[in-house]
Order: C-alpha cells, then sequence, then structure tokens
C-alpha cells in the first residue's frame, strides 16, 4: 500500500521545478548580454546554462522576458559581418599564403564561415581567428 501511494505522489507530482534564466528586458538579435540583463527564477523547461555562460555573449535571435534562454539562442560576439573583406589565412608546413576574402556570414572567434576568395572567386571554409582572420585549412 506504501508503494502504491508513494508510487502516486510521485507521478502525479507534475513536472519538476529548476531554476532558469530568463531576461529582464527585450534583448534584440546581434546585442551582446549584460548583467544586468539576465535574472534566474525558478520554473519549468529550464536549460543546463548558468548565468556565466551567458554573459558576455551575443544574442542569436530575439530573447523576451520571461521566456526561459537557451543556450542555442545565443554564441560568441561576432568578430566578421557578412560582406565583410577580411583576410583569408592558409597556413601549411612552411608555406602561408594570405589574400582578401568576403565573408558570406556572421560569426564569432572559432565559428567556421563560407569565405569567397576574391581573387579566385572560390568559396571556401574556414575559422574566425580572434584577430578577425580566416584561417582556411584542407
Amino acid at each position: 500500500m506504501r508503494r502504491v501511494l508513494a508510487f502516486l505522489l510521485v507521478a502525479g507530482a507534475g513536472p519538476a521545478l529548476a531554476d532558469v534564466i530568463v531576461p529582464t528586458r527585450t534583448i534584440r538579435a546581434q546585442e551582446i548580454i549584460g548583467p544586468d540583463d539576465l535574472l534566474l527564477r525558478q520554473g519549468e523547461g529550464g536549460a543546463p546554462v548558468t548565468l556565466q555562460d551567458l554573459i558576455g555573449q551575443e544574442a542569436r535571435v530575439a530573447l523576451y522576458p520571461g521566456r526561459a534562454v537557451h543556450p542555442h539562442h545565443v554564441g560568441p560576439p561576432t568578430v566578421v559581418d557578412r560582406n565583410q573583406v577580411v583576410p583569408l589565412v592558409y597556413a601549411r608546413g612552411g608555406v602561408r599564403i594570405v589574400t582578401e576574402g568576403r565573408a558570406l556570414a556572421r560569426a564569432g572567434v572559432g565559428d567556421y564561415v563560407r569565405v569567397m576568395n576574391l581573387a579566385s572567386r572560390a568559396t571556401v571554409m574556414g575559422r574566425v581567428s580572434p584577430d578577425g582572420q580566416i584561417e582556411v585549412s584542407r
């Protein structure tokens, strides 16, 4: 009898409440998130993310007050904008080739982005370095 009662209490408890992170104001896409922009509150649908994971990141989508922030809603701040002319670097062994390319999307440090080589018009994929260069590898 106790087992049945315990099972009914656990099964009928409803969704578990956990801490969620919500914006204190509407944060537009491409805005950098500051410490005053977020609030930790109890609710449902929390994502495995901490306040420190979000502060200093860039919103990838609009974030609205009262709605939980998930990891895929944010990313590293943009270093390269779409259509920006960027140094395109290919380094292998002792050879280093640098040319200009045009970024085909926005990207942050460590992100991969497609870039059009302005000399050959070929499209390549490269990783964004902290100084804004695109490092192309084979």
